[in-house]
Formats: C-alpha cells, sequence, structure tokens
C-alpha cells in the first residue's frame, strides 16, 4: 500500500468515525423516545440510501471525469470542509465555541420527541393515531440524522477515493469505522460520549486540508518533492498553523478593548 493510500484509508476511518458517534447519539435518542425498531429502521434506510449513491456516484465520476480535472475539483471541495472543520476546531480549542456534547445533544433530540408525543396526546383522540405521529417522527429523526451525518462521509469517501482512485478502499475504511462504531454503542448501549470528539474533528480537518491540497497540487501539474511523502511535511505544516491559529485567537480574547485601544 502507498503512502497516500495509507494515508487515505486513516483520513476516511477517522472522519467517518466522527460522523456516526453523531448519528449514533441520534440513533439512541429515537431508540431511548420511541423504540429500537424505528430508530433501526431509520438508520437502516438511510444507509441504504447512502450505500447507492456511492455505488452509483463513485464510480461514475472516476470514469468520465479526467483525473486532472478530477482532483483539481475535489482538492477544491477538501480545503473546503477542511478548513471549515478546522475553523470550528480553531475556535473550540479557544474557548469561542462549545465543545461538541454528546450527552447534551442526546438529551435535547429526546426532548424534542417527547415534546411531539405531548403534542400528538392533546390533539389526537385515537390512541393509534398517536402511536403513528410519534413513530413518523421518530422514524424521520433516525432517518435525517444518519443520512446527514453520513452525508458528509459519502463526500469524503468520494473525494478522497475518487481523487487517489481508489473507492473500493475508501468504501471500505469507512465500512470499518461504521462496524466499529456500531459495536462499541452496541456494547456501552448509549452515545459514545467519552469519545475525544474534538480532538478527532481537528486532526481529520487538517488531513483532509492536506489532501485538498496535495490533490490540488497534483491537478495543476505541480511537481511535489518526493512525492506521496511530501504529505507528511503538509500535514506537519498544517498542524502547526493549527496550533498557533488557536494560541492566537486564546491571546487576543485576553487583549482587554481598552488595551487594544492604547495600543
Amino acid at each position: 500500500m502507498t503512502t497516500s493510500n495509507s494515508a487515505l484509508v486513516v483520513a476516511v476511518f477517522f472522519a467517518s468515525a466522527v460522523e456516526m458517534v453523531e448519528a449514533l447519539t441520534i440513533f439512541f435518542a429515537v431508540k431511548t423516545a420511541v423504540s429500537l425498531k424505528i430508530a433501526a429502521l431509520g438508520a437502516l434506510c438511510a444507509c441504504l440510501v447512502l450505500g447507492v449513491i456511492v455505488a452509483v456516484t463513485g464510480p461514475a465520476i472516476v470514469k468520465f471525469v479526467p483525473m486532472s480535472i478530477l482532483r483539481i475539483v475535489i482538492g477544491a471541495v477538501l480545503l473546503y470542509f477542511g478548513t471549515k472543520w478546522l475553523r470550528k476546531a480553531v475556535l473550540r480549542a479557544a474557548g469561542l465555541k462549545a465543545k461538541h456534547d454528546e450527552n447534551k445533544i442526546f438529551q435535547e433530540h429526546v426532548a424534542m420527541l417527547e415534546e411531539v408525543y405531548v403534542e400528538t396526546a392533546r390533539t389526537d383522540v385515537k390512541k393509534n393515531v398517536k402511536s403513528k405521529s410519534i413513530k413518523r417522527e421518530g422514524f424521520y429523526m433516525s432517518f435525517n440524522g444518519v443520512f446527514i451525518e453520513g452525508l458528509e462521509v459519502v463526500i469524503i469517501v468520494i473525494s478522497l477515493g475518487g481523487a487517489g482512485h481508489n473507492i473500493a478502499l475508501a468504501s471500505v475504511s469507512a465500512l470499518a469505522a461504521l462496524v466499529i462504531v456500531t459495536i462499541a454503542g452496541a456494547i456501552v448501549s448509549k452515545q459514545l460520549s467519552s469519545v475525544p470528539e474534538n480532538a478527532m474533528k481537528t486532526f481529520v480537518g487538517i488531513m483532509l486540508v492536506t489532501f485538498g491540497t496535495f490533490w490540488l497540487g497534483e491537478g495543476v501539474k505541480l511537481s511535489w518533492p518526493g512525492s506521496d511523502l511530501f504529505l507528511f511535511p503538509l500535514f506537519g505544516i498544517y498542524g502547526l498553523s493549527t496550533y498557533i491559529a488557536v494560541q492566537l485567537v486564546k491571546h487576543s480574547r485576553k487583549v482587554s478593548p481598552n488595551e487594544v485601544g492604547a495600543k
């Protein structure tokens, strides 16, 4: 396996794991407030739709789009997603944005479903109608949660796999993340709140901008020193830049308006 493929596997795995941890939280919220059957049905339907998107779109893109154009477009897409993830990571690390809290998200989704249950209990006369309403809302929440989180995984799989001409490898890496997160969730029977999700998002963000820069350069016929091995210094540069950005933002918070005016 080449350096590029190895890095691809790592990037796709961690990106997929982060999104699936978030999807799992919504799944357990529906399971708690409605039922395991409804939560599983919504999640399964979302996974099937996402699977079809990957199966149809991925090979078609690789087959019909010239590799140079593909890498330019995908490089730009990865830079967009990567900088978006890194921006949030910097703000969280600097204390300007609340850190991702799976327990809080779980409670919010349960509360939303409980509110629907109360409302339908007030308005629906027939008990079976009330039951259908809460089940329909639970299914939609489970489907939507898994689909939205999974869609980012699909974009990353198609982007990294397409640019590297290895959709299958990227898909296997994402599937491995799905299996591991699912097993972990089944073992603990609750949302994975102890996973260092914010640190993982920072790592994935750096990986995405690293690949984005690399593929964009490849697309415009730029010759990287050491070929695939240049991914390591690129990763280091972006990692150091992220650290510096966090420190600068933290420092700016400590400077009071009076101090700023005095300067």
